[in-house]
């Protein structure tokens, strides 16, 4: 069974619950099998990591080095977590599914819920 999901790679989402409520970025990765988001400066979190060698280096003079140390990354957030924002109206909103007509066929796109927008968020 595929998992449908209506937060697309590159959608402007709004975070609904934690530490970064209420703030706004782009989706970076969208994990269906996971329902999950990684959202851009939302979410962070400090790794450790240790220096390791680069895999095929320029062919130039002594092994290049990644370095170690703290490192602060996105983490995944759950879909339910997060609201897409209206290009439109700028507020963030439920996503609806209609039906148009275009070369020929019938596409499906996405629509704002919002009562006073309901404008497509596919362009």
């Amino acid at each position: 069974m595929s998992v449908k999901l209506k937060v697309k790679k590159g959608d402007l989402v709004q975070m609904l619950t934690g530490k970064d409520r209420g703030k706004q970025g782009r989706v970076l990765e969208v994990r269906k099998g996971d329902r999950r988001v990684i959202v851009e400066n939302l979410n962070q979190v400090k790794r450790h990591s240790r220096p390791k060698p680069m895999k095929d280096p320029s062919r130039m003079g002594a092994p290049q080095v990644i370095p170690g140390g703290i490192i602060e990354k996105a983490a995944a957030v759950s879909v339910s977590n997060v609201m897409v924002v209206c290009p439109v109206c700028n507020r963030p909103t439920r996503v609806g599914m209609t039906a148009k007509e275009a070369k020929g066929g019938i596409i499906h796109v996405r629509v704002c819920k919002r009562a006073d927008c309901g404008q497509e968020l596919d362009r």
